[in-house]
């Protein structure tokens, strides 16, 4: 049976909201690379959630800026969201492995600043997407 799809949308848009609570206690603790991914997933939890309530039964991809793309095919406000998920997009890959950095590590390659940076990004996102899935 298939689920309803609002229903799924909003399991997607409640993740993503929990992402970003996770972030900020990660932010706490100064885990900066792992805030930088955890809002990236957290910006496409919430455009996926947004694509699944409109009746998609299959999303695809990781980049944010192109789920926005995607969803602006059905409301084109999405547009304005592509900045937003090129940015969270740069924390998809170097936010976990080292050998996707000239050097160093991740753990040491992020700070503060790039942690609210993202967090704000994110939000955006999530305030964006929250009215139109029902959230």
């Amino acid at each position: 049976m298939r689920p309803d799809p609002r229903a799924e949308g909003l399991r997607w848009l409640q993740q993503a909201e929990r992402d970003l609570v996770d972030a900020q206690y990660l932010l706490t603790g100064k885990r900066y690379h792992l805030v930088c991914f955890l809002v990236q997933q957290a910006g496409e939890k919430a455009i996926k959630g947004f694509l699944y309530a409109q009746g998609l039964e299959w999303v695809r991809g990781h980049s944010v800026a192109d789920l926005a793309r995607a969803a602006a095919e059905v409301d084109p406000s999405f547009e304005a969201l592509v900045p937003a998920g090129s940015n969270l997009d740069r924390h998809y890959i170097p936010t976990r492995y080292p050998n996707a950095l000239p050097g160093g590590i991740p753990s040491q390659a992020y700070d503060a600043e790039d942690a609210r940076k993202a967090m704000a990004q994110a939000q955006q996102v999530l305030d964006f997407v929250r009215p139109l899935v029902g959230g």
